[in-house]
């Protein structure tokens, strides 16, 4: 049996480029203008893409009857079928026409385009999202009679080191003290994307807790497109514990007396009750161990329920 694939001719027009852009979140915050050198093919200019010398004519190439392909038969090699598919002429490389090697132009050697470099600029919109996409159009490779390929910019966002970009919300990190948590604070917090500090003052009389969050209206990012409206800033509070030579320092038992009291034991008691002793330990180190090891994978586990169900066997013919 025979199938058909209609693979490829002459192309339609100049090949495409995608080059990635690794962008700052500070360059997709305040947005950038890029300017960056870049090599494509551009048509001979002392040929004008004919490839020929002087007053050469290219001729009909005799392998592909001038079409720039032949047919190619071959197996799918697993049922027996040959499949016919089209293939770019291996003498004339899809040209459909041949020259002689005295009739090539000697800048392109009868390619009709040379490697030129470029310089393209361009421009990164405020909040532009993840992976989006600048397309340069004409910008790419180009090749005689047909319309010059694009040039597409994939911009992705580097890792920051102190934000964390979520569509158009920011979250951050920002440690406070003890006694801040307590007593409360006024101060700038972070410095924010653009350069600017930003003060926060907490409410008084207001405990604060570990890990808590508090959104910053309207200072996260720009929204594409809309470069005036922002997102939210979301503040973790990370709580830093004072260290042990401040203990050292102050006088435990007045300290005691302001703070909350100590918990009891737990109640009712127990019948029996160890004493044990403790280590310090990473939680997020016993995180990655656990994970390297494979477990809390759902699929290493078998439910003893499942055992009773009839299960299908081999039965010999």
């Amino acid at each position: 049996m025979f199938g058909f694939d209609f693979g490829p001719g002459r192309p339609r027009k100049g090949e495409d480029t995608m080059i990635p852009y690794e962008a700052t979140l500070e360059d997709i915050y305040n947005g950038k203008t890029v300017k960056m050198n870049m090599e494509k093919e551009a048509i001979c200019s002392t040929c004008k893409g004919s490839g020929a010398r002087g007053n050469a004519k290219p001729k009909q190439c005799s392998t592909c009857d001038g079409k720039g392909w032949t047919n190619v038969t071959q197996s799918d090699g697993s049922h027996n079928r040959m499949y016919v598919s089209r293939a770019q002429c291996r003498d004339c490389k899809g040209a459909g026409e041949r020259l002689k090697e005295k009739e090539k132009c000697k800048k392109c050697k009868g390619a009709k385009v040379v490697k030129e470099k470029t310089r393209q600029e361009i421009r990164i919109e405020k909040g532009v999202p993840d992976r989006h996409r600048i397309v340069l159009t004409g910008a790419g490779d180009e090749h005689p009679g047909v319309p010059p390929g694009d040039v597409t910019f994939v911009v992705k966002a580097q890792k920051h080191e102190s934000f964390e970009r979520m569509e158009n919300d920011l979250i951050t990190h920002v440690t406070i003290t003890l006694s801040e948590a307590l007593l409360g604070f006024s101060r700038i917090l972070l410095k924010h994307l653009d350069g600017r500090g930003i003060k926060v003052s907490s409410p008084p009389g207001k405990a604060i807790k570990p890990q808590e969050t508090i959104v910053l209206k309207g200072e996260g990012m720009p929204i594409y497109k809309r470069p005036d409206q922002k997102g939210d800033l979301y503040v973790i509070l990370d709580l830093e514990m004072p260290d042990e030579q401040w203990l050292k320092s102050v006088d435990l038992k007045a300290l005691e007396s302001l703070l909350p009291p100590k918990k009891k034991d737990l109640e009712p008691l127990p019948e029996i009750v160890d004493e044990v002793d403790y280590e310090e330990s990473d939680m997020a180190e016993l995180r990655s161990t656990f994970l390297d090891h494979g477990f809390g994978d759902e699929s290493d586990w078998e439910d003893d329920d499942d055992d009773d169900e009839d299960e299908p066997e081999c039965r010999p013919q």
